[in-house]
């Protein structure tokens, strides 16, 4: 109905408003009197002139053609794309939380301090880790915090290892995080099953090796079954093994990567916790780590103990219930990294991922791997007659399917993510991960039902249908929505990014 919306200046008649406002009641000043000349624009800017009705019902054609998890189906490989309980939203916007001041004493701040420590040690349980920082703003920041732990822990040793090993079927974002920390990056191709290869690991670590950086389950949805031998090759070589935990859905209540061998672990809270994310945030991507690496952590550190008026804080190891709680933030670790986000991290994603497990409880929490799991395997099996998938015969969360045997029939791994779109569905991650020839990356997730599922499955086995019968109609998609195919090239190289009326 509303696929050709123009443009707010499209929509501009001379002298319409929104509005009048009434006379003015104080001498006039020209504008230049009252600001700087090199504030003042050198031309009138060129606005539209309508109605409020017109701006009312322009943005609001506008939302409804937003896509996101609230309308439709996300299968976006290695973003955990997941449905979010608006329980969730309602707890970050209580007023207690929302009126909080970062600059107020902790005095005044001892519910949102419980809330994030009692976060910490959920996170603790659920991940085997030893104890973790919610400042990290993202995963890949929590990359690079994690990195820089990792040297901090290093130089203190007194070892200068300068080399980051990194699976080819790690995240994309993995190299540039331990670039910038100074490491030189080696990669290491996987074996046939698409798994870290356990020979080419013990050639590559070597004493000059600081860590490696694995994702597990891996990109291509796969769990790395040798992980115990692969973080013994590392230890054994006075290494440690970062693991990136972008996929820890898949995990939950079923195994913990603290109890594997893993060092160091990042969990995305916005995909794995449940906070609606894309375009670039909000997001929030927690470190934990073993006892070892617990002083290098970011200061401060959420800790509780007893407040006296003689004595200040004293340090609490006592069961709850002996005496009142209080929680403080502690700068003195002398071995930490520093700060690494201003003030204590995104807390409205922290209260929100509070929210989720709490809602969720122990027993959910178990359900969402094995569901997550379920889900894609489910799609896969409906999808392996069409497509090729090469890598696999089960998955955990999320699989890859080759478009390969559809571009050599005249259509492009593309051309099926644009085709997607005309049947209401957002396109799976393409192109990555790098080692699968014309990748498409679907992760279901478990939030959604079996008639989403059936409806997504009967979509791309009729595109490949029609791809062998009449692949002209795929390379033309999306043909339904307000925009078709944009120039992505051109629009890269020569973006526009204002408006000339």
């Amino acid at each position: 109905m509303y696929q050709n919306e123009p443009l707010i200046f499209e929509k501009s008649s001379p002298g319409r408003r929104c509005f009048i406002p009434p006379a003015c009641d104080v001498p006039e000043k020209p504008i230049t009197n009252l600001l700087p000349q090199k504030m003042l624009r050198k031309r009138e800017i060129k606005l539209p002139e309508v109605s409020e009705i017109d701006v009312v019902r322009h943005f609001t054609r506008l939302s409804q053609k937003n896509f996101c998890v609230d309308t439709n189906f996300y299968p976006l490989g290695s973003c955990t794309m997941k449905y979010n309980p608006k329980i969730n939203e309602d707890a970050a916007r209580l007023e207690g939380f929302t009126k909080l001041h970062p600059y107020q004493p902790v005095e005044q701040c001892q519910g949102i301090l419980e809330l994030l420590y009692t976060l910490e040690q959920m996170l603790v349980t659920i991940s085997g880790m030893k104890a973790f920082t919610l400042q990290p703003a993202a995963g890949a920041h929590g990359e690079l915090t994690g990195m820089m732990i990792i040297r901090a822990y290093l130089d203190k040793q007194g070892e200068k290892r300068h080399k980051i090993i990194i699976p080819d079927s790690a995240h994309g974002t993995n190299p540039a995080s331990a670039a910038l920390c100074g490491y030189e990056v080696e990669s290491i191709r996987s074996n046939p099953a698409g798994l870290i290869d356990v020979n080419k690991l013990k050639t590559a670590f070597d004493r000059n090796t600081a860590a490696l950086m694995i994702t597990n389950p891996n990109t291509l949805g796969l769990f790395e079954k040798d992980i115990l031998e692969i973080c013994k090759i590392a230890h054994d070589a006075g290494g440690l093994v970062y693991c990136d935990g972008a996929n820890m859905n898949a995990l939950l209540g079923i195994t913990r990567p603290g109890d594997m061998g893993i060092d160091i672990l990042h969990l995305n809270l916005h995909k794995t916790f449940s906070t609606p994310h894309g375009g670039g945030g909000p997001g929030a991507g927690p470190i934990g780590v073993t006892e070892k690496l617990k002083p290098f952590l970011p200061v401060p550190r959420i800790e509780t103990g007893k407040k006296s008026t003689t004595e200040g804080v004293r340090q609490d190891t006592s069961v709850a219930g002996q005496g009142q709680k209080y929680y403080f933030l502690n700068y003195q670790h002398p071995d930490s990294i520093g700060r690494v986000r201003a003030f204590y991290g995104h807390i409205g994603i922290m209260i929100r991922t509070y929210t989720y497990l709490l809602s969720l409880g122990k027993e959910g929490i178990c359900k969402v791997g094995k569901f997550s799991i379920l889900n894609a395997n489910y799609l896969r099996h409906k999808l392996i007659k069409y497509y090729d998938i090469p890598y696999g015969k089960t998955c955990m969360h999320e699989f890859v399917i080759s478009a390969k045997k559809q571009r050599q029939q005249g259509a492009s791994a593309l051309d099926i993510a644009k085709r997607l779109l005309d049947y209401g569905f957002h396109a799976p991650t393409i192109y990555f991960p790098l080692i699968v020839e014309e990748a498409l990356m679907i992760e279901p997730t478990e939030t959604e039902s079996l008639e989403t599922l059936d409806a997504f499955a009967d979509a791309m086995v009729q595109i490949a249908t029609d791809i062998e019968q009449k692949p002209e109609s795929v390379r033309n998609a999306p043909k339904t929505t307000p925009v078709g195919r944009p120039d992505e090239v051109k629009a890269a190289r020569e973006p526009t990014l204002k408006w000339e009326h």
